[in-house]
């Protein structure tokens, strides 16, 4: 096998975005985080605070969504969510693009409306994944998109919310890959739910992956692996990422 388990683990953003996850849940899915030591967890925006509080000292990045999950919000606002998470401790942010003006063609704005949040994160010392929802969107958008995220310099482009029609494929994955600078990594959300799947997109140039089922995936990692198993923790997954 030509991977450690860090190599995986560290490619997991622990998704705790369902709407109906009580605190009880995010709390326990933030402790399951550490204990797998993911690479972040991507929270409801209200439970970051508290979230990087139990993720400090871990290797754990605290994490939440910008315009969430529909990208309408108007730019002003995505920027006033962004400055909001970066108080309240983000280290990364995952901001959807305003897909109507992405299929209207309204470039000048796409471009401006991402920038406001690259440049509020990166002045913060934070990171951005800039999301496309690559369902809704021909290849031509997600190209344009990718040239895009590379001139502003965001850090990830990644395929989806994990709450639109379609998840992330790998052909999306290899074109983004093809199409963004070498600066720019990739993410792939929705879709990526057992560890050939976590795999396969690795294989095709995915760095990280949203995922829900992080237990069972990990589980099964440290089993290839014949690593001793993590006990004691509740499983924490959702269906839907």
């Amino acid at each position: 096998m030509n991977y450690t388990y860090a190599d995986l683990a560290k490619m997991i953003d622990h998704s705790l975005l369902q709407p109906t996850m009580t605190v009880a849940d995010l709390e326990a899915g933030c402790q399951l985080a550490v204990a797998y030591d993911c690479a972040s967890v991507c929270i409801m925006p209200y439970y970051l605070k508290r979230c990087a509080e139990i993720l400090k000292g871990s290797t754990v990045v605290p994490s939440t969504t910008i315009g969430f999950p529909h990208g309408g919000h108007t730019s002003a606002m995505k920027v006033a969510e962004a400055r909001q998470a970066l108080a309240d401790g983000g280290r990364e942010l995952d901001m959807v693009v305003n897909i109507s003006q992405v299929l209207s063609g309204a470039w000048d704005n796409v471009r401006q409306d991402i920038a406001g949040v690259v440049e509020a994160a990166h002045a913060a010392g934070a990171k951005v994944k800039v999301i496309f929802e690559n369902c809704y969107l021909k290849d031509e958008h997600k190209i344009k998109l990718c040239e895009i995220c590379g001139e502003l310099k965001a850090d990830w482009v990644k395929t989806s919310t994990g709450y639109g029609t379609g998840g992330a494929t790998l052909e999306d994955l290899a074109l983004m890959r093809k199409h963004s600078p070498a600066h720019v990594q990739v993410k792939a959300a929705g879709a990526v739910r057992d560890v050939d799947t976590l795999l396969k997109v690795r294989e095709v140039g995915a760095t990280r992956c949203g995922a829900s089922r992080t237990k069972d995936m990990l589980d099964d990692v440290r089993r290839r692996l014949n690593l001793s198993p993590i006990t004691g923790v509740a499983a924490g997954a959702v269906s839907g990422y």
